[in-house]
């Protein structure tokens, strides 16, 4: 209860002084995205808002999490069916001439992680790797055959990447008592497909090896302790945006991946269209975060991106 009113009171405070801690975050965001990313050279990230990213080498590439098909704020209150923007992914995404994708990689099924992984799996032919809940939505989306089951620490070679997937846990967002949607995907028409029928399923943190640096997606601010490897990763891909709702969670991640670099994402508010001009998650807070790392450690580097703004390593 006693957390309850904690997340509470935060949200009040957000809320009566929601246009000054914007431009808080704004300014931060200025200030993290000046930091330099050290990737190895024709290696390219792109990140994609909320938790997605394209990771680009020797022509070839892996999607993680991605979430171009934007749902608006009244279609997930109305809950009309949402699915995959046509449209939307032929504008934004490259076309199946200009590289070849080996892999889309899907941490939780939730809408916001899980929404456009059957229409690129499909644009490319690639397999779709997550959880069985994610491979239900891949065989709802009739491409059973892309969808690829994994196995908890199990190596997947795909082209030059190498991935391993890590049993992980999703923040408690509803005040700290519950996870939204939770449960396994189990809709079985499309025009049933709700945002809120996206259940989250599995939940899993992706462990990417390539030329020569490692990174660590986590898409959901929650971990398994036990789970999470010990040191040797150069960047952590961060979900920032449940964070206060897990306990002493920078401590915990962070001693144990030691990463040169966090770059954090889950910020922006994900209702609005990918190309419009961004805006904050309620109560996200990231004009905080580069406080809260640096109470674990001052060695930690901290940076973000811009949706849809992609580095490539010199």
């Amino acid at each position: 209860m006693l957390d309850a009113i904690r997340h509470l009171a935060s949200f009040a405070r957000f809320a009566a002084r929601r246009q000054q801690r914007e431009r808080h975050d704004a300014a931060v965001l200025r200030e993290l995205n000046a930091v330099m990313l050290p990737l190895p050279a024709g290696l390219e990230l792109q990140w994609l808002g909320t938790a997605g990213y394209r990771l680009s080498y020797e022509g070839q590439a892996i999607y993680i999490d991605p979430y171009l098909s934007r749902v608006s704020l009244r279609g997930l209150l109305g809950g009309a069916p949402a699915g995959p923007d046509a449209a939307v992914l032929a504008r934004l995404l490259p076309s199946r001439e200009q590289e070849k994708v080996v892999g889309v990689l899907v941490g939780h099924c939730h809408f916001d992680h899980a929404i456009d992984a059957p229409a690129i799996a499909r644009r490319y032919g690639a397999p779709a790797y997550g959880s069985a809940s994610v491979a239900r939505l891949m065989a709802l989306h009739g491409a059973p055959e892309l969808a690829v089951q994994v196995q908890s620490h199990r190596r997947y070679e795909l082209g030059p990447f190498s991935v391993r997937f890590v049993p992980s846990c999703h923040s408690k967002l509803v005040l700290g008592y519950s996870v939204p949607f939770d449960g396994e995907f189990s809709c079985e028409h499309l025009d049933a497909l709700s945002p809120a029928a996206y259940k989250c399923g599995q939940v899993w943190a992706i462990h990417i090896d390539v030329a020569g640096i490692s990174f660590y997606h986590q898409g959901s601010a929650n971990l398994i302790d036990e789970e999470v490897p010990s040191g040797g990763v150069d960047v952590f891909l961060a979900g920032i945006a449940g964070r206060r709702f897990t306990r002493d969670y920078w401590p915990r991640i962070l001693r144990k991946l030691q990463p040169r670099l966090i770059v954090a994402s889950h910020f922006d508010d994900f209702f609005r269209p990918l190309d419009a001009p961004p805006g904050f998650s309620s109560n996200v807070n990231l004009a905080a975060l580069p406080e809260e790392i640096g109470k674990v450690s001052r060695e930690f580097g901290v940076a973000t991106l811009r949706p849809l703004q992609s580095v490539l390593g010199v």
